[in-house]
């Protein structure tokens, strides 16, 4: 727990906001200065934690937190400057850097369908046919430790090999060191041909044997990766609601937010960065989806 405030589970500890304070924006102040912060930092860093970890409205902030209006006005001006993202990268460098692999990594995509929030709007919501679930679908890059590198949410209406270009495009942008990046088959077609024709990546398709029940198997490691992000960063309260709010609705909280994705993936990436010497990635322990499946000792290890 901090130590401050009403100590809640999603609070930071001293070693995590050891890691984040520095990566935060310097306070504004005029050309002669100006008074200092009335809220500390690092309760509105908890209370930002606390709404993507919960799901609820702003208005809703316990009272131990700032004021809800102080917590979202941070939450604005640290997305529009950036520092969310950059934190998330930071973070995202240590851990690979303590668990000895390359600076940029091999890249695997894939998606996830789940129910939204009746507060989600109708027109922002799509129903998919193949999981029969009606509500939006996750797009989701993240390198072989399962951390994640582009997120994107669509209906669940858009197919896979359409929602995919646009994470795709900003895996390319960001991180032009990955060259190769893993799909199943439901991305298979024309898509491949977009990546390498347009991007000038290889989109590289990992097909089921015929036989092979569930994610077992060779060459299905990847799934365990990808489904550790599904299941523990955007299993968080209002990302698996899809309720959890951008920026630009404060109030209703109706958006699925890549930048609430970012947060989650952040707040597990600081636990895991102090972690040194024995981090735990992908088939570990360090996340709940995996623990709870049997089987991974049949999937091929990823190294890249």
């Amino acid at each position: 727990m901090s130590g401050v405030g009403g100590g809640y589970p999603s609070d930071l500890t001293d070693e995590q906001w050891a890691l984040v304070e520095p990566l935060l924006p310097p306070a504004r102040v005029g050309p002669k200065g100006g008074r200092r912060e009335k809220h500390p930092r690092r309760r509105i860093v908890d209370a930002i934690f606390y709404v993507v970890r919960t799901g609820c409205a702003w208005r809703q902030l316990p009272k131990d937190f700032a004021p809800w209006p102080t917590v979202y006005w941070y939450f604005t001006w640290w997305h529009d400057d950036g520092a969310v993202e950059r934190i998330h990268d930071a973070l995202r460098g240590k851990v690979r850097e303590a668990d000895g692999r390359d600076a940029e990594p091999s890249g695997l995509i894939d998606s996830q369908s789940v129910r939204t929030a009746d507060t989600v709007p109708a027109a922002t919501r799509g129903f998919d046919a193949g999981k029969k679930v009606k509500g939006r679908k996750r797009f989701i890059v993240t390198d072989t430790l399962g951390l994640l590198l582009a997120v994107h949410v669509v209906a669940a209406s858009i197919q896979d090999r359409d929602g995919a270009k646009r994470p795709l495009l900003w895996t390319r942008l960001d991180h032009p060191g990955v060259k190769k990046i893993w799909a199943d088959q439901d991305f298979a077609g024309r898509l491949v041909q977009w990546a390498a024709q347009i991007l000038s990546r290889d989109l590289e398709i990992v097909r089921k044997d015929p036989d092979q029940r569930g994610l077992g198997g060779a060459g299905s490691s990847w799934r365990w990766v990808t489904g550790r992000c599904l299941g523990s960063d955007m299993g968080s309260g209002g990302l698996e609601r899809g309720s959890c709010g951008e920026p630009r609705d404060p109030v209703r909280g109706d958006r699925s937010s890549p930048s609430g994705a970012r947060g989650a993936a952040g707040a597990r990436r600081g636990r895991a960065a102090r972690r040194t010497g024995r981090l735990r990635h992908a088939g570990g322990p360090m996340t709940r989806w995996c623990s709870r499946r049997r089987g991974r000792g049949r999937s091929r290890p990823l190294t890249a």
